[in-house]
């Protein structure tokens, strides 16, 4: 199906599904349910999931398949940002020149940043990628505050020629659309007691997501995408076959930086505003993050990574001290004041630090990510159904 084989077609159909079932599958529990403050199905968060999760697939084809770190990758996120806004700004509201505009500028941008930080490898790669990257982030806050609007942002205004929408301008700020479809309508279904909100936006992400992931497979299967793990393998036993492999980590590295402004482009899309804080360091260490914890080198361990890091980022962090109280007010007040005061630190504003705690212990126990842990429990189902065929196939297996 598709080029695909019997087990990638399986996995693409299982990212579709979770992708476009994510308003059920997120919002688990009714809306006046105590237990509410764990959903996740509203536009925002989940357009959030999906961009991410292009992201970290596109990062994923660069660290994966090659084993080349990159701790700059930020710097394409936010150049597809500004790309995009100033689609906005001078064509059109429409989304789609505004995503090629921002896959293509990243592009090109990575081009130059790959052609010299890949003359070197390792640690000195990674810290190339990251000085650019904050050279960027400065530059967008001082030196090219004409184009980015320095720390205020990059925002739509009044003003703005928009040449192919002028006609339709009226008195308040446009917004982003698809074909007179806007990114923010939404419906919402009510279903007894549960609620559950479909976005034109989170759709359009959905859907490009799911185009990405597709592509990312079939790279992956690539004649292309093995000689990029021959790179990763043994580099230079690959350069004495007399295979020169700096233009296929290059190529890997302008595809990684296009998946990066896509997701940028899609950012804003979403909400017309780009900002330097995109670029910053702490955006590309969060995509390193998202692809180590679902599984670096696997097709959908980036998508689970990014969507669990947002998960826990939206939502350990809008618990607070009363909702503790509530949870515990069961116990007595000794006891629930002890469990709130234990627990306090990692919740709300200390959400990183059990963010930080579970990327620790995924480290060291499971090293494959996410994606080692799934097989680790469908290894263990299989075990406990089928016992006996185990002992019969250990029993008839010859000697050797």
């Amino acid at each position: 199906m598709l080029g695909l084989n019997r087990k990638d077609t399986t996995l693409l159909l299982i990212v579709a599904v979770l992708a476009l079932f994510a308003p059920f599958i997120l919002n688990p529990f009714p809306v006046d349910s105590a237990l509410a403050q764990f959903n996740a199905g509203y536009p925002d968060l989940m357009q959030r999931f999906v961009i991410f999760g292009i992201f970290a697939i596109g990062f994923n084809i660069l660290f994966g398949l090659t084993g080349y770190l990159s701790f700059g990758h930020a710097a394409f996120l936010g150049v597809g940002s500004y790309s995009a806004v100033w689609m906005f700004k001078l064509l059109s509201m429409n989304v789609l020149p505004a995503l090629v505009f921002s896959v293509v500028v990243a592009g090109v941008f990575a081009l130059v940043i790959g052609y010299v930080s890949l003359r070197r490898s390792g640690i000195y790669f990674s810290i190339l990628t990251l000085a650019f990257a904050q050279m960027s982030f400065n530059l967008a806050y001082s030196v090219l505050t004409p184009i980015t609007n320095g720390e205020t942002g990059l925002q739509l205004a009044l003003t703005d020629p928009r040449i192919l929408d002028s006609a339709q301008q009226g008195g308040s700020l446009p917004v982003t659309s698809l074909f007179g479809a806007e990114m923010r309508s939404a419906m919402t279904l009510d279903v007894a007691g549960w609620s559950f909100t479909f976005s034109v936006g989170y759709y359009l992400c959905a859907i490009i997501m799911l185009i990405a992931f597709y592509l990312s497979v079939r790279l992956f299967r690539s004649p292309f995408g093995l000689m990029l793990r021959a790179i990763k393998s043994n580099q230079q036993r690959l350069n004495y076959t007399g295979l020169e492999s700096r233009p296929y980590t290059l190529a890997a590295f302008v595809i990684s930086g296009m998946y990066a402004g896509l997701a940028g482009g899609l950012l804003a899309s979403m909400d017309p505003l780009a900002g330097a804080d995109r670029m910053q360091w702490t955006a590309s260490g969060e995509v390193v993050l998202m692809t180590i914890l679902g599984g670096a080198g696997t097709l959908i361990g980036p998508v689970l990574g990014a969507g669990f890091i947002k998960y826990f980022e939206n939502i350990f962090s809008k618990i607070n001290e009363a909702i503790l109280h509530q949870w515990f007010a069961f116990l007595p007040d000794g006891v629930q004041d002890f469990i709130v005061m234990i627990l306090y630190p990692f919740i709300g504003k200390g959400w990183s630090l059990t963010l930080g705690i579970m990327f620790m212990l995924v480290v060291i126990f499971l090293p494959g990510g996410l994606v080692e842990g799934g097989q680790r429990i469908a290894r263990l189902f299989r075990r406990t159904k089928s016992p006996d065929s185990e002992v019969v196939s250990t029993k008839t297996k010859p000697a050797e």
